[in-house]
């Protein structure tokens, strides 16, 4: 394969060097859906908070920066749809509307704040793919933690104790994962 094939044209998203087609886009939803539900059930109790730590957060950036904005966008609508149809695809098998359901709104937000942030190129560096990250998570927090406080009846400070502070290190370490997947896999796509 040559360089000239698989060397993406400015705006493109890792999802944009397969050929292009609506089979292709229609799988490419359905994968980061069932990606995203996949990740949610590697999942570690918090002591004292209502929200586990999953692999869903870091899945459902993953697909938004893969896919792009439209596309990941589409593919967290899927999983929140099925997943409130009852498909027990959200952490630790749950479905339905919780007091974490919020985290899922926040994920569609931030998958399509992610993607469109790769199609302005943040995911082909490390430094910028940890700010891209970052400023997902904190997407998702933005729109979760008001909702556990709402929805679990507690206060904005009890909330932020058991809906974000527990998760920031792991936050960290996810960033840092995408900071050397990311930008390899585009390293590794455009060598011949």
């Amino acid at each position: 394969m040559s360089t000239a094939s698989v060397t993406a044209r400015p705006g493109a998203v890792l999802a944009d060097l397969l050929p292009s087609s609506r089979v292709r886009d229609a799988a490419l939803v359905l994968g980061g859906a069932a990606l995203t539900g996949l990740a949610a059930q590697i999942a570690v109790p918090v002591p004292g908070s209502p929200v586990p730590v999953t692999g869903q957060t870091f899945a459902a950036l993953l697909v938004g920066t893969t896919l792009g904005a439209r596309r990941g966008f589409a593919a967290l609508a899927l999983y929140a749809v099925a997943g409130l149809a009852g498909v027990p695809w959200f952490a630790q098998g749950g479905s339905g509307v919780s007091v974490s359901f919020g985290y899922v709104l926040g994920m569609l937000l931030a998958a399509a704040a992610v993607g469109a942030l790769a199609r302005r190129g943040a995911d082909r560096s490390p430094l910028r793919m940890a700010g891209t990250m970052l400023l997902g998570e904190a997407v998702i927090y933005a729109v979760g933690v008001p909702y556990l406080a709402f929805a679990a009846h507690m206060s904005a400070t009890a909330a932020i104790a058991a809906g974000l502070t527990p998760f920031l290190i792991g936050d960290a370490l996810k960033a840092a994962l995408a900071m050397g997947v990311l930008p390899t896999a585009w390293k590794l796509t455009n060598k011949s």
